[in-house]
Parts: C-alpha cells; sequence; structure tokens
C-alpha cells in the first residue's frame, strides 16, 4: 500500500510538473489531472492507510476518556 501511495503521489506531482514545464496543448489538463489524483486518489488511500488499524473509540471525547485525562493530569503526565 505505501508504494502504491508513492508512486501515486510522484505520478501527480509529475503531471502538474510536466503542465507548469512544457507548452503543450493541453498543459492544464495535465495540471488538472494532477491535482484531481492528488486529492482523489492519494489523500484518500492515505488516509485509509494511517488509519487502518486504528480503534476511533481512542480519539472520541467520551466520559470514559475525561476520567482518563483528569486521572493522567492528576498524576503529572501532562
Amino acid at each position: 500500500m505505501k508504494y502504491i501511495i508513492i508512486i501515486a503521489l510522484i505520478a501527480s506531482f509529475g503531471s502538474v510538473l510536466c503542465g507548469f514545464l512544457f507548452e503543450v496543448d493541453y498543459s492544464q489538463k495535465l495540471i488538472g489531472f494532477g491535482v484531481l489524483g492528488l486529492f482523489f486518489v492519494v489523500f484518500p488511500l492515505f488516509i485509509y492507510h494511517r488509519w487502518k488499524d486504528k480503534n476511533l473509540k481512542d480519539y472520541m471525547l467520551s466520559q470514559e476518556n475525561l476520567d482518563k485525562m483528569r486521572e493522567n493530569q492528576k498524576k503529572g503526565k501532562y
């Protein structure tokens, strides 16, 4: 997954860079496809890759987590 994200990132940046550097008829399309690839392919893949093994309850502000935070604050961890 990591390598797919890196390849898609390089391809998106390469497309944008080629669109800016080369004066061809479709340079604006290269820039547009690069930006679309970045925001609709690379970012969602990256977010999925980073969050796939995480427990969402650990990041929610619930009463249980508030009690843990107060307990840790009294101990001097924060």
